[in-house]
């Protein structure tokens, strides 16, 4: 009787000791804010911009050709079709026709389905003049981030009926994520479920792309020394990376689609999706570099003065057009890059001043008239229907190709911690100092809080807790928790009744260690 009156006596205190340690002294000792996260986002922008590649200052074109050269070649082999099947990297473009469909006086156009991979296809719509004479210039024009509507986007079919009305093959693709491949499973965000599998999320978006190039490339009429590519925000991405990394791509218009990551940083609205900032992509070079790559290659880089979407001119003309002209000067080709600020309407467009922007720049380095008003063709752009080719009910999707290459993986049969350290990029950091920001001690509980402050520049705050009868050499634990410290009370609770020290933790991107940031103006 003696014994279970002590037992008894003894729950009672414990669940006492929870309740209160839980409820009453926990949580708002875990929720003190130690670090402002305006100060998390500043150390995270200086800790990234002592990582960001400048460009070189090569003596000679000679030199930076053959500096280019290398840089195009580990990119793509290191990084863009890291992780991929070779066959399908190699593989020839599979274009179906599916015939001829209306188009109006002067050109015709044709559905299109291709293979980007086996068992993921798109679709593309090609406009054709309706005479052509020799060799043609064609132009690939991609799409950005504009959602349902996909390549049936108005601006963009005025932009190819123009094209084919000036004489030039116009091949207007699909976009992942956009159009016929809108839907769930194809949000750019689940390229990282590429990356989990090891393959490199950009390399699904950089074979979309190139096969349209190799489409061109192989078109009987299409002249092959007269290619370009042009599109706006994702697709002036797609222009600034396949007309960088593929000469046959001989003029670019990228249209508010790229930004040296120097410019980035000061506006964390410029960041992008998963595929602009594709693992180890940047970890030797940046856009800019891309940008100088296309010399002598005419380009002209288009931004909007009051972009309401990202990149705006005035922000990135410095990195990305004034410090790669020297790259076109090295060839004596100043002329070859231009560069075009957009005030009406000045928000993300491409609308007509910008078309005709690009219709006088292609116009000039193809040889073609010199004309760059647009000829209206209003009553002409179709509805998403009208230009629908349709897709295979099974068609893979961004999720469905990562579950496929899944279940292919053949994983090293004993991986190393050697392995793993590469593959985090583990790289060892001490802890400078650790800031005492307060304490307690109150109620039989005892709490210091921390900063710490790493000699990386980077920093952590966490809260100590221990019971004051717990000896100094208790057991220590240290709690993580994805929604920060904060939400961890339960668990600390636990460890503290049973006589631990606690330690616990935000990091970086967890709890209070998230980053603030600062909208577009």
């Amino acid at each position: 009787m003696r014994a279970a009156v002590v037992v008894l006596l003894l729950l009672l205190c414990a669940a006492g000791l929870r309740a209160q340690t839980e409820d009453r002294q926990l949580v708002p000792m875990l929720e003190e804010q130690i670090q402002a996260p305006e100060v998390t986002a500043y150390q995270l922008r200086r800790y990234v911009f002592g990582k960001i590649a400048r460009l070189p200052s090569p003596a000679s074109a000679d030199q930076w050709t053959a500096e280019a050269k290398r840089v195009c070649e580990r990119l793509l082999k290191d990084v863009v079709y890291h992780g991929w099947p070779r066959e399908w990297v190699e593989s020839p473009p599979r274009f179906e026709d599916l015939g001829l469909i209306r188009g109006g006086k002067g050109y015709r156009m044709r559905k299109l389905r291709y293979e980007i991979v086996p068992g993921f296809q798109s679709t593309a719509i090609l406009y054709e003049p309706e005479t052509i004479t020799g060799k043609a210039p064609a132009i690939l024009n991609v799409n950005g981030h504009v959602g349902g509507p996909g390549k049936s986007v108005e601006y963009k079919q005025k932009r190819c009926i123009n094209q084919a009305l000036r004489g030039i093959v116009a091949l207007n693709l699909e976009w992942l994520g956009c159009g016929e491949l809108f839907g769930k499973g194809n949000e750019h965000a689940f390229g990282a479920h590429l990356d989990l599998v090891g393959a490199n999320s950009v390399g699904l978006f950089y074979l979309a792309m190139r096969r349209g190039l190799d489409y061109l490339y192989a078109h009987p009429a299409v002249d092959r020394s007269r290619i370009g590519m042009t599109g706006l925000s994702g697709g002036g991405w797609q222009t600034i990376v396949l007309s960088a990394l593929d000469e046959r791509v001989g003029v670019a218009v990228p249209v508010a689609g790229h930004a040296s990551f120097l410019s980035r940083l000061e506006r964390m609205a410029d960041i992008g999706d998963i595929e602009q900032n594709a693992t180890d992509m940047f970890a030797s070079v940046d856009y800019a570099h891309l940008a100088a790559m296309r010399a002598p290659r005419p380009t002209l880089l288009i931004y909007n003065a009051e972009d309401s979407c990202c990149f705006r001119a005035p922000f990135v003309k410095r990195e990305n057009f004034d410090a790669v002209l020297p790259f076109f000067r090295l060839y004596g080709r100043e002329d070859a890059l231009g560069w075009h600020e957009n005030t009406d309407p000045s928000d993300h467009n491409y609308q007509l001043d910008n078309r005709q922007q690009a219709y006088r720049f292609f116009g000039k380095h193809f040889g073609l008239s010199a004309a760059d008003e647009e000829i209206p063709v209003g009553a002409e752009v179709k509805s998403f229907e009208e230009l629908a080719v349709g897709l295979p009910q099974d068609n893979l999707t961004i999720v469905g190709l990562a579950r496929k290459l899944a279940a292919e993986a053949r994983r090293p049969a004993s991986p190393s911690a050697a392995l793993l350290q590469e593959t985090v990029r583990f790289r060892p950091v001490e802890v400078e100092r650790g800031w005492i920001a307060g304490n307690t001690n109150r109620k039989g509980l005892e709490t210091l809080s921390y900063r710490l402050e790493f000699s990386n520049g980077l920093s952590a705050v966490g809260t100590w807790l221990k019971a004051t009868a717990s000896p100094t050499s208790a057991p220590v634990t240290v709690i993580l928790a994805d929604g920060g410290r904060k939400t961890a009370a339960a668990q600390v609770a636990a460890r503290v009744n049973r006589g631990e020290q606690v330690l616990a933790l935000d990091l970086l991107f967890t709890g209070e260690m998230t980053p603030g940031q600062r909208a577009m103006p």
